[in-house]
């Protein structure tokens, strides 16, 4: 288990979010990325979700009073899956760009496929 404060951890996202290409970012519409300490006690070793709808998704009235979409980063998982800094800051960014690619409309599966998984 590596343990990073909630300061290092929520700079480690940030970090991750500096390596997405802006042309990708600039894409992202309507969203707000979160840390929370912990997932639901439903689904304890969740890494990540988004909650939203994808842009696959969207008509033209979605807009209408929408609230940002959510993209959560749950730090509790990901550090006691790490053995060590390096690889938990590597798998923050996968999280990160896993749960981006869910606000483009793209699948688990696809993402696996991909190694996004």
């Amino acid at each position: 288990m590596v343990e990073l404060t909630r300061v290092e951890f929520e700079e480690a996202v940030g970090d991750a979010l500096d390596a997405v290409p802006a042309d990708l970012l600039d894409l992202l519409d309507n969203v707000v990325f979160l840390v929370e300490d912990e997932p639901p006690s439903d689904d304890p070793d969740l890494l990540g979700i988004y909650e939203g709808t994808p842009l696959t998704e969207r008509d033209s009235g979605w807009a209408a009073g929408s609230l940002p979409d959510r993209i959560t980063i749950f730090r509790g998982p990901l550090q006691r899956m790490c053995t060590d800094r390096e690889e938990l800051l590597e798998e923050i960014a996968v999280t990160v760009v896993h749960e981006i690619a869910h606000h483009f409309g793209i699948g688990d599966a696809a993402l696996h496929d991909l190694g996004w998984g």
